[in-house]
């Protein structure tokens, strides 16, 4: 244990030294996104954020290349209601009012963009199969982002230490289930990230006024399949566990090889992938490319600012190392962001569905999940689900699917807040429904909770004109 926790702390302690040499712009000036502007939404109310501000004075950054022109162009996609493609993940859409909270410059004709979190929590899972350890949930992400023909190109790289900071089995968490640790399936906890969760590439190419072509892949990238992953929502921006139904919903966000293309007509838009469907190994530090032998298609639409929803579905080629055939995965999801003037309020209402050929069976999961910002500093959370789960008892004969309830609440405060950083303190309870048949493995009533900092980029304060 106390090996355990030297090798977490020194981690975290190179994270936060290398996240403080970043650069920052003081200008924090939105990514213009790549996207055509459409016409705006209904005007929202614009809140006074200077008191936001006050404890960081206006810096300049030496380098940064700002003119008149590009201001001009940020400005009008501050007022598109297509959602920013430098949000979300993959090609997944986020409400397009979402808060920012990343660094920018702009630098040679290229704009440049860092953000990420790190959680560094306790987190005691309860009943006879729970366990405590203390650990850390993070990622960071850097985007470049440059005009290319008559379109623009982005790429994205996204990596995480998790296999450092919560090495295997990986984040006790009750009834989670996916992927494997020494050649067994995991349950009841779930799994680090991969070191490379994210290397890729998104040229947009407008066709005309309200029509764009969009190509995205890489050896490390997101196919059409799902809602926007869970850590890049905002409505679970201060959840670190992952929830119950994520190999329902949005596992697929690291896939190594992926290629989508679509097109974007006005609001909505409709792709399809080509991708590796097999789910990562235990080696977290590799990539491990494959054929492209599964397919996705997404229907997504962006109604307003504060909407989103989409509709996909994909066949995977044998997701499973240990689970003989393929599934179909079917996605739902609505997302909504209601800007306040001392904050922000993020919802997101999901359902997935896997269907699994080898023993024709359906499990499905149902998730509601919110974020509420309040003065500035506050924030409260939850997040509620029920998810079948077939895999709690590997070595059982038979498997029969459970229906388990997750139901977590929770807050934040932030310590420190500027336009660089912010520093919460937080913790979140969970309690559990199940059927009696389980009470034998995981007690009656087990209950779980975190206490956990939470450190990532400031607010943006364009963020605060949506």
């Amino acid at each position: 244990m106390r090996k355990r926790n030297c090798i977490l702390y020194s981690t975290v302690a190179c994270l936060l030294s290398l996240a403080a040499g970043l650069p920052v712009s003081a200008q924090m000036t939105k990514m213009p996104n790549p996207q055509t502007a459409t016409e705006p939404s209904a005007s929202q109310p614009v809140p006074d954020s200077s008191s936001q501000n006050d404890a960081m004075p206006e810096m300049q950054m030496p380098g940064t290349d700002m003119n008149p022109g590009m201001d001009m162009k940020m400005g009008e996609q501050e007022n598109s209601a297509l959602p920013s493609p430098h949000a979300g993940s993959g090609t997944a859409w986020e409400p397009a009012s979402v808060p920012a909270h990343e660094w920018m410059l702009m630098r040679g004709g290229w704009e440049l963009m860092a953000h990420g979190v790190i959680f560094i929590d306790y987190n005691q899972q309860g009943g006879p199969r729970g366990e405590g350890k203390a650990e850390s949930v993070n990622w960071g992400m850097t985007m470049e982002q440059h005009k290319l023909w008559a379109g623009t190109i982005l790429f994205r790289q996204m990596f995480s230490a998790e296999s450092l900071t919560s090495p295997h089995p990986g984040f006790p968490e009750l009834f989670q289930t996916g992927e494997t640790y020494h050649g067994e399936p995991l349950v009841d906890h779930q799994h680090p990230h991969n070191v490379f969760a994210e290397l890729s590439l998104f040229y947009t190419l407008p066709l005309s006024q309200k029509i764009s072509w969009e190509l995205y892949g890489g050896p490390s990238a997101e196919p059409a399949l799902g809602p926007v992953t869970y850590i890049h929502r905002t409505s679970a921006s201060e959840l670190p566990l992952a929830p119950l139904s994520h190999h329902l919903q949005d596992s697929t966000h690291t896939s190594f090889g992926v290629v989508t293309t679509g097109f974007v007509i006005d609001r909505i838009k409709l792709e399809a992938s080509a991708f590796n469907g097999h789910e990562p190994d235990e080696q977290r530090w590799s990539i491990q490319l494959a054929p492209l032998d599964s397919w996705s298609a997404r229907a997504s639409i962006a109604p307003g600012r504060n909407w989103t929803g989409q509709y996909s579905i994909g066949r995977l080629e044998h997701p499973e190392a240990l689970e003989p055939g393929d599934q179909i995965r079917q996605t739902a999801s609505i997302e909504h962001n209601r800007p306040l003037a001392k904050g922000n309020w993020a919802t997101s209402l999901v359902w997935g569905r896997v269907h699994k050929f080898a023993t024709n069976t359906n499990l499905n999961g149902y998730l509601l999940e919110s974020t509420l910002n309040f003065l500035r500093r506050d924030y409260v959370f939850t997040r509620m689900e029920l998810v079948d789960k077939d895999e709690l008892f590997p070595q059982a004969a038979v498997h029969p699917a459970y229906r388990i309830g997750a139901y977590t609440l929770g807050g934040v405060r932030d310590l420190l807040q500027n336009r660089v950083w912010q520093l919460g303190l937080g913790a979140d309870v969970t309690v559990y429904s199940k059927p009696a048949v389980l009470d034998a493995a995981y007690g009656n009533y087990p209950v779980s909770f975190q206490i956990f900092l939470r450190m990532r980029p400031g607010l943006r304060p364009a963020a605060h004109r949506h």
